[in-house]
């Protein structure tokens, strides 16, 4: 009797491992840990695996466009997913909103950041952004400060990262003094001092989410979408401080 279920519990095993397939994920820089908690959950789950790739938006669908493997596309903005959809490398009905991003003023230093005042004062040397051009977070970081009335003034001192990685980097090891990250990256941080962007500031960071053509017969890609929907993807999503689409 021990026999046959050891013998049924590794046919059925096998036959799990059998239909576990991969699905490799382009993942917008500032969804990098909520990405791998929600990876790892679905893999638990489902037996499948998510192989994640972190980077800017636009160098993303630079990629893309060059025929690079991926199946999954988790942009930091949804016009790019809807680019790729109207230029024939995603799949039609696919695209869905999976997470609206929160622009913050980030310094690693207790007391420097005091809202908006501290970019009108512009009493630091540096000031961190990811580049508007590939990243949507850079984009909101110049429409703030267009909005503030203080963006001339401070672009002498605007240091670009190639991502939200790379710019909260730059204020991380001190090369800036402060500079707008997602809230995503600092939430969990209870040494130095934010200030959490008031959305009329910059346009809405939707997030979107598409099914490439070359994961349109991927089970584990398909599979990782509907996942990404779900309840349990979305107590990691509100965790790390982003807003949900209504």
């Amino acid at each position: 009797m021990k026999r046959a279920l050891l013998v049924a519990a590794l046919l059925l095993a096998a036959f799990a491992q059998a239909r576990a397939a991969e699905t490799n994920v382009a993942v917008a820089a500032n969804f990098t840990e909520p990405a791998k908690e929600i990876a790892k959950a679905f893999e638990a789950k489902t037996g499948h695996k998510a192989v994640l790739s972190f980077g800017s938006t636009g160098q993303f669908y630079t990629q893309i466009r060059q025929d690079a493997p991926f199946t999954v596309f988790l942009a930091a903005d949804d016009e790019t997913p809807k680019k790729a959809v109207e230029e024939g490398f995603a799949v039609p009905e696919s695209r869905f909103t999976y997470a609206i991003g929160k622009l913050v003023l980030w310094s690693r230093d207790a007391g420097v950041v005091k809202g908006q005042e501290t970019l009108k004062a512009g009493a630091f040397d540096k000031l961190s952004i990811a580049s508007p051009k590939l990243a949507p977070y850079g984009l909101a970081a110049v429409q703030t400060m267009q909005k503030l009335g203080v963006y001339d003034a401070l672009q002498p001192k605007i240091v670009q990262g190639n991502n939200i990685s790379q710019t909260f980097q730059f204020v991380e090891t001190g090369n800036a003094a402060l500079g707008f990250v997602a809230l995503s990256q600092v939430i969990a941080r209870d040494q130095g001092s934010r200030w959490v962007v008031p959305e009329n500031l910059h346009d809405p960071i939707r997030q979107d989410a598409v099914l490439l053509k070359k994961g349109a017969t991927n089970e584990a890609a398909r599979a990782f979408l509907a996942f990404l929907k779900g309840p349990e993807a979305a107590k990691v999503i509100d965790r790390y401080g982003y807003g949900t689409a209504k």
